[in-house]
């Protein structure tokens, strides 16, 4: 995965199996474009086709995550244009496609597009400095990238409706003891991206079809009911009865050795 086609995102391969992009538009604090999306479903796509990534790691800078969507590519919009062109589905079709999983390293402001960005990952870890909100009210609009639905989903209605409805901002700790992130990492300079390096490591060295049919089941509970979810959940395990790698890790654990996946 090469740096010199992108302009707005960097990518990287700083452990077998495991994709490294960031974003990289450190002047506007990672505002979220287009043409940045854009640049990020292409880098998310290769990785999802790339039969060596097994996980993919998402990040910013220090100081901001994505601190929201860009006001100035927003802020002439009128109606007929954003309906009509359906702005904002590039936008979340780039990240809710990929079926490898996503782990995002979130420093700094993860706010409006940028906590959104955050909630369309698979796993979120945050360091000590993130803050996350939706203060799209303050500009006369609501979320438009997910955040009303994932949000409410992650930390329930009562919550969501007053970060929404207030635009406040919560800390790292806050999310954590909300639910809305896996955990609050170490203190320090890219300690939040080593542990999320770490966790897609020991993501990719499992099976890569046990690990997107294990995303996909999860994803499932956000769409089904109990009983149709599962359903499906044993469905896909029933599935995976057919793979190499169901042979390998249950003869491994059997005979007390480490599996060798093959991901077939």
């Amino acid at each position: 995965m090469s740096t010199a086609q992108y302009e707005y995102i960097l990518t990287a391969r700083p452990e077998p199996g495991v994709a490294l992009i960031t974003l990289n538009r450190p002047k506007a604090l990672n505002a979220l474009s287009t043409p940045l999306f854009l640049e990020l479903g292409k880098a998310l796509g290769e990785a999802d086709a790339d039969a060596e990534v097994g996980a993919i790691v998402l990040t910013g800078s220090e100081k901001a995550f994505a601190a929201g969507a860009d006001i100035k590519e927003m802020k002439d919009k009128e109606f007929s244009d954003v309906y009509k062109n359906n702005f904002l589905e590039n936008w979340q079709t780039a990240l809710t496609t990929i079926r490898k999983p996503i782990i995002a390293a979130v420093s700094g402001y993860a706010l409006g597009g940028g906590c959104e960005l955050a909630l369309m990952c698979d796993i979120i870890l945050a360091s000590p400095t993130a803050k996350f909100g939706q203060p799209e009210i303050a500009l006369g609009v609501i979320p438009g990238g997910g955040g009303s639905q994932r949000l409410t989903r992650a930390i329930g209605k009562s919550r969501a409706m007053e970060l929404v409805l207030t635009g406040k901002q919560i800390t790292a700790q806050q999310a954590e003891s909300w639910g809305m992130v896996s955990r609050v990492v170490g203190e320090g300079e890219g300690e939040v991206v080593k542990e999320a390096v770490a966790m897609a490591k020991e993501i990719a060295v499992k099976g890569q079809i046990a690990v997107q049919a294990g995303k996909e089941a999860v994803n499932a509970a956000h769409e089904l009911n109990l009983a149709e979810g599962l359903r499906f959940e044993r469905r896909i395990f029933h599935g995976l009865f057919a793979t190499k790698d169901q042979k390998e890790g249950m003869a491994a654990f059997a005979e007390k050795r480490k599996p060798n996946f093959t991901h077939s």
